[in-house]
C-alpha cells in the first residue's frame, strides 16, 4: 500500500481554513485519509500532499458513503487537485445538504436451481462429446481412404478430395446447425443455464470453432456472415477476428469498415440472463479499433467511431457525425485518414476465388497428406505400427515419441524463428510506407502475410517480460533507437500492423497489450505508416496505438486510454481515460525505486534478473516440450490402436488431450506458487518476487477459453485459486492474478472483461485483492484494476476501466473509462420462478 506523505512537510506551507461546510467535510475526510492532522483547502493533492491514484480513489470512497457530500469521481480529483477547486466545481461554494443518489437499476434473479446447472452442464459434456465422436468418425474414415492411395499423386488427391469435403464440412455445420436449432435470432432475453440458453451456447461454440475465422478480411468472411442471417451491403471490409453471435440481429451498409479488436455480438450477459440486441451501421462507416458495439446501438451513414471506444446500449450516432470515448460522444476527430482506391466487385469475387484456390490445391492437401506421410519421415514409426506391439505398455511408443516430439518442437522453434526473421523482410521489399493500395490485391496479400508471421505470439510468450524481448522486437523489424535496458521494456502481449514500422524511443518501457497501429485502411484501400512513440514513456495495459498519435516525450499513458489523434503534442504529462484528459506525469507512478534504475545498482539487478529470466526460459520451453511429448504419446498410442477400435480410439483421446492438458497446466500453475496463494506485494521489478511472479504469468492458460459459458470454467477458476462462488457464469473473463481475485455467487462475467490485480508503473510493481461481490454483471470488455471491491448487485458496464482502489456500493451502476457512477434512477427487477418480471422500486 501506498505511504502516506510526510505531515511536517504538508505543514511547512501554511494552513488555509475552509470556507465552506463542504470544504471543511472534504477536508477532514481527506486528512483522516492520508493520515495527517488537518489539510488546508489550497493544498493540492499530489505535489503537496504527497498523495497518489489509489490514495484519492480511497478518498472518493469515502466521500460516497457520506449522504451529505456531493460523489466524487477519479476524474473529478484529476480535474480539480485542491480542496477548494473540488468544492468550486462541484458546485459547492456555500453550505447546502446534499441528497444522496438514486441507486441504480440492479436486477435480481432469482437463483438457479442446481439441478437445472447440473443438467445444463451435463448436456453441454454430451454435446461436446458427441461432436468428438463425430470428428474422430470422419477422420478414421478419411485416414483409412487417404492411406489406400498409391504413390504420391494417389495420397495427394484422395488428400485434396478428402480435405476438401471435410473443410466444407467443418465450415457448414454450423450453419445449419444455427439455422436448425435457432432459425432467426430476435432481440429477446433469457436466463442462463436453460434450454434456450443450452441452444444459444452450441451454435456460439460453433461459430467459434467454424475455420471460416481464418477469412477475416476477406470477402469470404462477409458471404459467411451473411449465410448466417446478418444483412450486409456491398464492398464491407471486416477485420475483427471476434465473432458476432446473433447474426440476424447485425445489419452493416455497404461500404463500411471494421477495425481488428472490435465487439459487435449482438448479445450481452447481464444479471444471470443472455440479452440480444441489435447492431445497426449505415453506409460508409468507420468503425475503429478495440472498440464495442452494445446492444441496441446504431451509426447513421458516414458516421465513425474512434479507436478504444464504445457505443453504450441505445446510444445512436446520427448520419455524418464522428465520436469517440467510452461511452462515445461527439468529436471533430477525422479517423478514415486513407483515400479511397479503385476496389470493385470484380476486384473482390476474384481475391476470393483465388483464395479458394489457394487453399483446397495448396493448404488442405498439404497438410491432411503431410500428416498422412509423417510416419515416413521418422523410420523408428514403423516399430509403433506394428500389430505386435503392446500399445502402451510397449517402450518403443515412449521412446519413439520421445524422438518425435523432441525433433518436431526443436524443429519448429529454430526453423520458425529462422523464418519469422527472414521471410516477412523479403515481403516487405514490395511495400512502400504511406503509399495507398488498393484491397484485394497483391499488396494486400502480402501485408496480411507479414501481419500473420511477425504476430507469433509464442516468440512474444518466451521472450516478453525480459531483457531479450528488445532483441527479438529488433529482429523482427522495430526501430528501438538507443535501448535504456530495464528487463522489462515489454510485456509478452504486443501486436503490430507490421513491424518494419514501428519506433520505440530510448527510456520507454511498454506493458501487456500494446497494439500498434501503423495500416490505416478504408473499406477500398490501405496504408502502412510510421507509428512513433517517444523515448521515456510509460504504457500502461490494453492500448491502441495510432500512427499519427499526439504524444510525444516523457508521457504516461493510463490503462486502456484512447491516445488522442488532435491537438498540440504532449509532453511531459499523464494521459488517462476515453476520451483522454491530462493528469499531472507522476500521479501513476511510484518514485521509492528510483534509485535502482541507474548506476551500478542497476547493472547489477538488471544481470541478476536476466540470469533469473534465463532460467524461466528455459522452464518455459521444458514445459511446453513436456506437454508436446504427451500429445505425441496420445497420438502414436491412437495410430497403434486404430486397427481394433477405430473412431472410439480417436476420440478418446482428444478427450484425454483435453482434459490432461487442463489439469497438467493447472497442477503447473499452482506447483510454481507452491500451492500458496498470493499475497499483495509492493516493489521494484528488481525485487526476485517479481521475477518469479512474471514466471507465473509464463504459465500457459489457452486452455480457458474452450471451457466458456459452461458450469466447468468455475471448476477450473476454484482449481487455479481463484476464491468463487457458485453459479457464476463466464463467457470470457480472464484473471491474471488467481489467488487474489475473489468472485461472489450467480455473478455475470462477459466477453472480453478482465480482472487484473496488478499494476507495473514504471520501474514499480503493486498488487493487491479485487473482491467481485455476489450477483454483480461485468460488461463485455470491461477491465477491473487491482484494489477494487464492488458490492453486491452492482453492474461494470460495457467497455469500462473500474481503476484500482475503488469500492463500487451494492447494487450500483458504474460506466465509463474511468468508471464512474450512473447517477440514473432505475428500478430493481426481480423475477419469479416462472422467469416473469416483479418490478419494485429500491
Amino acid at each position: 500500500m501506498p505511504s502516506a506523505p510526510d505531515e511536517p512537510a504538508c505543514a511547512e506551507r501554511g494552513y488555509t481554513e475552509p470556507a465552506t461546510d463542504t470544504e471543511r467535510d472534504f477536508a477532514e475526510v481527506l486528512a483522516d485519509v492520508v493520515h495527517v492532522e488537518r489539510v488546508s483547502v489550497d493544498s493540492h493533492f499530489f505535489d503537496d500532499l504527497g498523495a497518489n491514484s489509489l490514495v484519492m480513489a480511497h478518498f472518493c470512497a469515502k466521500v460516497r458513503k457520506r449522504t451529505d457530500l456531493p460523489p466524487v469521481s477519479m476524474k473529478d480529483i484529476y480535474r480539480n487537485s485542491t480542496i477548494r477547486s473540488l468544492a468550486v466545481a462541484l458546485g459547492e461554494t456555500a453550505p447546502a445538504a446534499v441528497q444522496p443518489s438514486a441507486p441504480a437499476r440492479a436486477e435480481v434473479v432469482e437463483p438457479v436451481g442446481t439441478f437445472r446447472y447440473f443438467l445444463c452442464g451435463t448436456a453441454q459434456l454430451l454435446l461436446f462429446l458427441g461432436y468428438l465422436f463425430l470428428a474422430a468418425t470422419v477422420t478414421a474414415r478419411g485416414y483409412a481412404w487417404v492411406s489406400n492411395g498409391s504413390g504420391a499423386v494417389g495420397v495427394y488427391l484422395r488428400s485434396l478430395v478428402f480435405g476438401g469435403v471435410a473443410f466444407v464440412g467443418l465450415c457448414a455445420f454450423p450453419v445449419v446447425a444455427k439455422w436448425i436449432l435457432v432459425g432467426r435470432w430476435s432481440t429477446r432475453e433469457f436466463p442462463v443455464w436453460g434450454l434456450t440458453y443450452l441452444r444459444f451456447w452450441t451454435v456460439k461454440v460453433l461459430l467459434h470453432a467454424n475455420p471460416m475465422i481464418f477469412f477475416v478480411g476477406n470477402p469470404l468472411y462477409v458471404l459467411y456472415l451473411r449465410s448466417l442471417g446478418a444483412r450486409i451491403g456491398r464492398h464491407v471490409t471486416i477485420l475483427s477476428r471476434t465473432v458476432p453471435v446473433c447474426t440476424d440481429l447485425l445489419t452493416i451498409g455497404a461500404g463500411t469498415v471494421i477495425r481488428k479488436d472490435s465487439h459487435f455480438l449482438c448479445y450481452r450477459a447481464h444479471a444471470g440472463r443472455i440479452e440480444t440486441g441489435r447492431v445497426t451501421l449505415g453506409r460508409d462507416v468507420f468503425v475503429g479499433e478495440k472498440t464495442v458495439l452494445d446492444n441496441d446501438t446504431s451509426m447513421g451513414d458516414g458516421a465513425q467511431l474512434g479507436h478504444t471506444s464504445a457505443l453504450y446500449g441505445g446510444q445512436r450516432v446520427p448520419d455524418g457525425e464522428r465520436w469517440h470515448g467510452s461511452p462515445a460522444q461527439r468529436t471533430e476527430v477525422d479517423y478514415v485518414r486513407v483515400a479511397p482506391a479503385p476496389c470493385g466487385t470484380q476486384r473482390r469475387t476474384w481475391y476470393g476465388a483465388l483464395t479458394v484456390l489457394q487453399l483446397f490445391l495448396l493448404y488442405v492437401p498439404l497438410t491432411v497428406g503431410g500428416l498422412y506421410k509423417l510416419s515416413a519421415v521418422v523410420p523408428a514409426l514403423s516399430d509403433v505400427l506394428d500389430p505386435g506391439t503392446a500399445g502402451f505398455t510397449s517402450p518403443q511408443l515412449y521412446l519413439d515419441s520421445l524422438i518425435i516430439s523432441t525433433a518436431l518442437f526443436s524443429g519448429l522453434v529454430v526453423i520458425g524463428l529462422a523464418a519469422l526473421l527472414t521471410v516477412p523482410r523479403l515481403l516487405n521489399l514490395v511495400m512502400t510506407p504511406d503509399r495507398i493500395y488498393p484491397l484485394y490485391g497483391f499488396h494486400y496479400s502480402v501485408h496480411r502475410a507479414i501481419t500473420r508471421l511477425t504476430n507469433v505470439k509464442f516468440f512474444l510468450w518466451l521472450c516478453g517480460d525480459s531483457s531479450y524481448i528488445v532483441n527479438y522486437l529488433r529482429g523482427l523489424g522495430y526501430d528501438l533507437s538507443r535501448v535504456e535496458q530495464t528487463g522489462s521494456n515489454f510485456g509478452s502481449d504486443v501486436q503490430h500492423e507490421t513491424p518494419y514500422l514501428a519506433s520505440v524511443g530510448s527510456g520507454t518501457m511498454v506493458a501487456d497489450g500494446l497494439s500498434l497501429m501503423n495500416a490505416e485502411f478504408s473499406s477500398t484501400s490501405f496504408r502502412v505508416s510510421r507509428t512513433s512513440i517517444g523515448p521515456h514513456n510509460f504504457l500502461g495495459n490494453h492500448i491502441a496505438y495510432p500512427s499519427g498519435a499526439r504524444t510525444g516525450d516523457n508521457c504516461l499513458l493510463g490503462t486502456k486510454v484512447m491516445v488522442p489523434l488532435d491537438g498540440e503534442i504532449r509532453e511531459g504529462v499523464g494521459l488517462l481515460g476515453s476520451p483522454c484528459f491530462e493528469i499531472p506525469r507522476s500521479v501513476e507512478r511510484d518514485s521509492r525505486f528510483d534509485h535502482l534504475r541507474t548506476g551500478r545498482r542497476l547493472r547489477r539487478n538488471l544481470a541478476a534478473k536476466n540470469r533469473y529470466n534465463i532460467r524461466t526460459m528455459g522452464c518455459c520451453l521444458l514445459v511446453r516440450w513436456l506437454h508436446f511429448f504427451f500429445l505425441t504419446l496420445l497420438g502414436l498410442a491412437a495410430v497403434d490402436l486404430h486397427g481394433a477400435l477405430g473412431q472410439v480410439v480417436i476420440a478418446a483421446s482428444l478427450i484425454l488431450a483435453l482434459v490432461s492438458s487442463t489439469a497438467y497446466f493447472v497442477l503447473l500453475e499452482r506447483a510454481f506458487t507452491g500451492f500458496r496463494p498470493l499475497k499483495p506485494r509492493l516493489c521494484s521489478i528488481y525485487d526476485p518476487y517479481f521475477w518469479w511472479h512474471e514466471r507465473l504469468w509464463k504459465v500457459p492458460d489457452h486452455y480457458l477459453n474452450i471451457f466458456n459459458g459452461t458450469p466447468f470454467k468455475n471448476v477450473i477458476w476454484r482449481s487455479l485459486g481463484v476464491r468463487i462462488g457458485n453459479k457464476v457464469f463466464d463467457d470470457g473473463c480472464y484473471v491474471t492474478e488467481r489467488t487474489l481475485t475473489t468472485i461472489g455467487s450467480a455473478c455475470t462475467l462477459n466477453a472480453g472483461s478482465k480482472i487484473q490485480c496488478h499494476s507495473q508503473e514504471d520501474g514499480t510493481f503493486k498488487s493487491d485483492h479485487s473482491a467481485i461481490g455476489d450477483g454483480c454483471t461485468v460488461g463485455v470488455g470491461a477491465l477491473v484494476h487491482y484494489g477494487v471491491t464492488m458490492g453486491d448487485g452492482a453492474v461494470l458496464a460495457t467497455d469500462s476501466f473500474l481503476m484500482k482502489g475503488e469500492d463500487v456500493p451494492p447494487h450500483a451502476r458504474w460506466s465509463g473509462n474511468p468508471a464512474v457512477e450512473a447517477r440514473e434512477p432505475r428500478a430493481v427487477e426481480a423475477r419469479d420462478s416462472r422467469g416473469d418480471p416483479v418490478t419494485r422500486r429500491r
